[in-house]
């Protein structure tokens, strides 16, 4: 019985872990500066961000390009600008983690 337990729980941690590590490289790239998972901070939070993009197929390749570069329009007046910091990778790896906010 404890082996099994301690296999449960070994597969809910890892289960656990991606997004974890998705959240805490927003916050080594300063994406949380700007933004929240469940409220508008400067930017929308990532659960409206999730919504209105969740019918669009190419929403992850969309949002890590305007993580890179930036945009404006879409969410008001106030600008996202570009992060240079954040490479190709990491852009899919935050948009992908941001698509899966519910």
């Amino acid at each position: 019985m404890k082996r099994v337990l301690l296999a449960v729980a070994a597969t809910l941690t890892l289960a656990a872990a991606p997004a974890f590590a998705d959240q805490a490289l927003a916050t080594a790239k300063n994406c949380m500066a700007c933004h929240a998972v469940d409220k508008k901070v400067v930017g929308p939070a990532y659960k409206e961000v999730a919504a209105k993009y969740k019918a669009d197929k190419g929403a992850v390749d969309k949002l890590a390009e305007k993580i890179m570069k930036g945009g404006s329009g879409v969410w008001g007046a106030v600008p996202m600008p570009a992060n240079a910091q954040v490479k190709p990778d990491e852009a899919k790896k935050l948009a992908a983690w941001v698509m899966a906010t519910k």
